[in-house]
This record gives C-alpha cells, sequence and structure tokens, in this order.
C-alpha cells in the first residue's frame, strides 16, 4: 500500500497472484451453477441452457433469411415478387431469438438468486464468527459494503459468464466458419483478426483501469464508513457542535472518490474510443472485400447484405463483451473483498471434540488466569477466584483494571493466555460455544438495542417467546408500566442504537431480554450504573430475586449495589488484592475502604447540592 492507502500497482507476481485469487473466487461459484441439492434447480439450468442454444441458432440463421429476401428483390432477377413467406420468417426468428433471451434469464433468475442468498448468508453467518477483536478493528460500514457489492458481483458473474461471454465467443467462431466456407478465408481472417485485436485491446486497457476502480471503490467504502460512523454518533456530534467537522470529513472523503471517479471516467472514454476504431477499421475492410466481390459478380448482393448482418451481428454484442469484461473485472475486484473476509480465520474455534456444556450445578471457577490483549501490556495477572453455585459475588476496582475483560473472557470473547476458567469442572474452551453463550446471560454496560419494537428487543432474549413471557421479563425489570404508558406500548420503535430511550430504560429492556433468557449463569457488567438511585433500588430488588437460584457475577463501579454480595473480589492493575464480604473489607481498611469512603462522600455532597 501507498502512505496514502491507495494500491500500488502489482509487478508481475502480484498480478499472478491476483489472478490466483480471481481463479479462486471464481471455482468458489462453480457449484452454484449445477446445484446437486436441488433437483429443480438443475432442471432450471439445463432449461436456460436449451434456449440459449435455441436463441443463439435463430441469430445464426437470421442474416440467410435476409440474404434470401434481398435477392428476391434483386432486379436482375426476371421476376420480381414480394418474398412475403422469407419477411415474415425474418421477422418470426428475430422475435423467437429475443424470446429464448428473456426465457432464459426467467428460468435462471432462480438459480442466480438462490445463489446469492446462499453466499450472503454464509458470508453474513462466517462474520458473527469472527473473534470480537475483529469487529473491534474493523468499520461496520466498510463491512457492510463489501458484503453488499460481493452479493452484487455474484449475481452478475453467474449470469453473464455463463449466458454472455462463452456463447459470444462460440457464435463468432460459428460466423468466421460460416464466412470462410460461402466465400473466402480472407473473410474469416480479416473478421478473426478485428476481434482478437479489440478482445486483446478490451482486456489489457481493462487490466489497467481496473486499480482506478479499486481506488474508486475503496474511496466510496471510506466516504460510506464516515457518513455511517457520524450517523450512529449523532447526539455526540450535537453535544460538540460539530456538524461542520464532521461535514468537512465526509467532503474530504467524497473528494477523494470525485477524484478517483473522474480518473476512472477519462479511462473509460480511452477504452470505448480504441473498441470503436478496431471496430469501425475491421467493418471497412470485410465491407470492401465484399463489395469487389459484387462487382466481379462473384457474389451477390444478398450475400453483401449476409456479411454486412453478420458483422453488425457480432460486433455489437461483442461491443457488449467489452462492457461485459469491464464489470466482470469489476465484479471480480467487490467478490476479492468478499473473500478475503470469507478467508479471515475465527480467533476463537471449538475444538474437534468439544461438546455441549452440561451445567450440573452453575459453579464458575478461575484458575490463575493471565491474559494480554497486546503481549506488551498485561491486563490480568493470576486471577483465581470461585463463584460457588447459587451465590452472589461482585467484582469491583478502578476503571482499568480489568472487571469487565473478566466477563469477557468467561463469555470466552478471548481465550485466557494461561490458566484456565471452569464451569461445573469443564474447562470452557472443551466445550462447544454456543452451550456456552446459552448457559450465560450478560448485561453490558452500555447497552445498544437493534432498530426495531420494544417487543423485539425483548423477546431477544428468547426468539419465539410469548407475549406473555416478555411482559412478565419486563414487569421483573421493572419497565412494563413505563412501556404500557406509552402510546404505541411494546410496538414502539427504540430507534438507532436505541436513541429514543433513555439509558436507565435502555438498560431496563437489557435486564428484561436476560431475564427472559433465562440462563443459570448471570454476569451484570455494571447493569445499573445508568440508572437512577431509585429505579437502581428497584433492580436491585429483581436481581435479587432471581439471583437465588442463579450463579452471579456482578461487575460494578458503585459499589452501594454489591454490598449484600456474598464475596467481594477488589481487582487492582489485574490482580486481585482483597477478598471477603463488605463489613470484612471496611474493618481491613484497604483499598475497598477507601474507595467507600470516596463514594460516600461524593453521594452526600450530591445530596446536599440537592
Amino acid at each position: 500500500m501507498s502512505r496514502r492507502g491507495r494500491p500500488i500497482t502489482p509487478g508481475p507476481a502480484g498480478r499472478r497472484g491476483r489472478l490466483i485469487d480471481e481463479l479462486r473466487a471464481l471455482r468458489a461459484l462453480a457449484p452454484h451453477l449445477w446445484p446437486r441439492d436441488s433437483l429443480e434447480l438443475r432442471a432450471r439450468v439445463a432449461l436456460a441452457l436449451t434456449f440459449l442454444v435455441a436463441g443463439r441458432g435463430i441469430n445464426i440463421a437470421v442474416p440467410f433469411l435476409y440474404k434470401h429476401a434481398v435477392d428476391a428483390l434483386t432486379p436482375a432477377r426476371a421476376l420480381i415478387t414480394v418474398p412475403t413467406a422469407l419477411i415474415v420468417a425474418y421477422g418470426l426468428a428475430r422475435v423467437m431469438a429475443l424470446g429464448c433471451n428473456d426465457l432464459r434469464n426467467a428460468a435462471f433468475a432462480k438459480v442466480t438468486q438462490r445463489a446469492v442468498r446462499r453466499l450472503a448468508l454464509k458470508a453474513f453467518r462466517h462474520v458473527h464468527t469472527l473473534a470480537l477483536r475483529f469487529h473491534l478493528e474493523r468499520r461496520t460500514g466498510g463491512l457492510a459494503r463489501a458484503i453488499e457489492r460481493g452479493t452484487a458481483g455474484i449475481e452478475f458473474l453467474l449470469t453473464f459468464l455463463l449466458f454472455n461471454i462463452v456463447p459470444t465467443l462460440l457464435e463468432i467462431a460459428i460466423a468466421c466458419a460460416i464466412l470462410w466456407r460461402l466465400y473466402s478465408w480472407t473473410f474469416a481472417a480479416v473478421t478473426a483478426v478485428t476481434i482478437v485485436l479489440y478482445v486483446g485491446f478490451t482486456f489489457l486497457v481493462t487490466d489497467w483501469r481496473v486499480r482506478f476502480r479499486r481506488d474508486m471503490n475503496e474511496r466510496n467504502s471510506e466516504a460510506n464508513t464516515k457518513a455511517i460512523d457520524s450517523l450512529l454518533n449523532f447526539e455526540t456530534v450535537k453535544y460538540f457542535g460539530n456538524e461542520e467537522h464532521e461535514a468537512r470529513r465526509y467532503d474530504a472523503a467524497l473528494a477523494a472518490y470525485e477524484h478517483a471517479a473522474v480518473k476512472s471516467e477519462a479511462t473509460l472514454a480511452v477504452l470505448n474510443l480504441g473498441q470503436g476504431l478496431i471496430v469501425a477499421t475491421g467493418l471497412v475492410g470485410v465491407m470492401l472485400l465484399a463489395g469487389r466481390g459484387v462487382a466481379t459478380r462473384v457474389m451477390t448482393i444478398g450475400d453483401f447484405v449476409l456479411v454486412n448482418a453478420y458483422l453488425i451481428q457480432l460486433y455489437t454484442p461483442l461491443n457488449f463483451l467489452g462492457v461485459v469484461y469491464r464489470n466482470i473485472k469489476q465484479s471480480l475486484a467487490d467478490l476479492e473483498q468478499m473473500t478475503a473476509l470469507m478467508a479471515v480465520q475465527p480467533e476463537i474455534t471449538d475444538r474437534p471434540a468439544a461438546r455441549p456444556l452440561k451445567i450440573t450445578a452453575g459453579t464458575v471457577a478461575f484458575h490463575h488466569v493471565d491474559f494480554a490483549y497486546d503481549r506488551r501490556r498485561p491486563i490480568l495477572s493470576d486471577v483465581d477466584f470461585r463463584v460457588p453455585a447459587g451465590m452472589r459475588v461482585a467484582l469491583v476496582g478502578p476503571s482499568g483494571a480489568g472487571k469487565s475483560t473478566v466477563a469477557r473472557l468467561l463469555f470466552r470473547f478471548w481465550d485466557v493466555g494461561s490458566g484456565a476458567i471452569e464451569i461445573d469442572g469443564q474447562d470452557i474452551r472443551s466445550v462447544t460455544q454456543d452451550s456456552l453463550r446459552r448457559a450465560i446471560g450478560v448485561v453490558p454496560q452500555d447497552t445498544v438495542l437493534f432498530n426495531d419494537t420494544i417487543f423485539y428487543n425483548i423477546a431477544y432474549g428468547r426468539p419465539g417467546a410469548s407475549r406473555a413471557a416478555v411482559e412478565e421479563a419486563a414487569r421483573m425489570a421493572r419497565i412494563h408500566e413505563f412501556v404500557a404508558d406509552l402510546p404505541d406500548g411494546y410496538d414502539t420503535l427504540v430507534g438507532e442504537r436505541g436513541l429514543k430511550l433513555s439509558g436507565g430504560e435502555k438498560q431496563r429492556v437489557a435486564i428484561a431480554r436476560v431475564l427472559l433468557k433465562a440462563p443459570p449463569i448471570l454476569v451484570f457488567d455494571e447493569a445499573t450504573s445508568a440508572l437512577d438511585t431509585r429505579t437502581e433500588r428497584e433492580i436491585q430488588a429483581s436481581l435479587a430475586e432471581i439471583a437465588v437460584s442463579r450463579t452471579t457475577l456482578m461487575i460494578a463501579h458503585r459499589l452501594s449495589t454489591i454490598i449484600d454480595a456474598d464475596e467481594i473480589l477488589v481487582l487492582d492493575a489485574g490482580r486481585i488484592v482483597e477478598r471477603g464480604r463488605h463489613r470484612e473489607l471496611l474493618r481491613e481498611g484497604g483499598v475497598y475502604a477507601a474507595m467507600w469512603a470516596r463514594q460516600q462522600q461524593s453521594e452526600r455532597r450530591a445530596e446536599a447540592t440537592v
């Protein structure tokens, strides 16, 4: 890559590598041209090929009908009659050729759309298997555009490779053979040379243009990503009055796209001009040969028309071949991004012998766990604790101490560097991720909701749950009355990322969602941090009720929410420095006691201010 992030023109090795990538992408599409798991789709492919052959055969016959009609009208004939049958046959043949093309497209449409659906779904599922690290480092807008353009490229490639490129080349070969057989090898030679020059020029110039197109795609993705990022953070933009700043960033991205698009269009003009010159030269050459044949009475006027009709009929799809080739290169460039995405290996995978997690009691244990996102910066060191079944253990400590990392490791977003995490004696690395995550309910500190209804967001905890179950979960999360008072009730849309709800309301929806899931293990990552004191106490009462028979790990910043925990672990700089119950830790007068004193003093000041 260059310093500005633009691709440098690849050398021979780079071109070979790109060709290999393109062939690999095309090979991935091959099974969808003859789907083995669907008799209906294979029948559709066969029917489409039948219509294709019929249409191309009629195309080859059409100029002959035109020739005989012209010859029948030649004044040199002794008796001139209107060749009605030939003219009608000519018209019918053209209609039938067009009809075959339309029927072919109709028959193959389901094959194409099924392939697009399957590959898009495969890419979507693959993205969900990738590690949290990948999603934290990747921009969502660019990721969405890669999948969107890739699926569009799949649709184009499946249709045009099968029904345009190969048939057009075969039709050209047959036409050259006919011209050679009927007239002279010179006709076939001039036609073939023209076509070879045309195709060679098109391929060379299009390959040259690809880097400009790729640059345009990158600038387009960059602009799209900036726009999405800005709109997702609408409130933050407003808080800081940075509308113009965001507009300038977006305009800079659009300016880069404009520059790349102008270059792409300029090179397109060069391509079109060269193609037109080659076609015109070849057409003039063949028509001069035909004209000389008519002048020497070796050929008839009908033959002259036949040659002209064949050339026009060949050059029209040949010109389209240039457009198709450009689009194929474009589609392959788009498909490369999607295949590169599909080639990314999941960082966290199930072991070959992984079995479903079996919950017997729900005991969670961390055994001397070390972890670092980056080896140069350790996050957790020798973290060792146990959460007995049905007990509540709290993790507290200053920001950056590693509290949330503990929750993410339990959920297996990452694997530990050393040590082990066990649930009921089973190392979580030895069980399937699906069974592990179904056994754990998490309410994160920063709740993000889907842009859908309140009902959908709560029911997401258990898709397919009844309305009664959803409302019961909402009652336990102390949000049912609020929702019931809304004009649209549970059908109220929450907006992008839940922006139509307050922080506390979003958090209560998230809590209701986890309550509906009803997992044996609960993790609350500062789950009540966005709530006011009164609501927080109500939520804590509900949490106490549901935690009676569940193992609960509570990550808290506000210490007043965890004073009833069975054990409190104080994490500092990635190590457990204190542990015990609330009163025991206060008597020790250590880190926890100091944190408690500071928070109590802060709360008294807040109350005095009110």
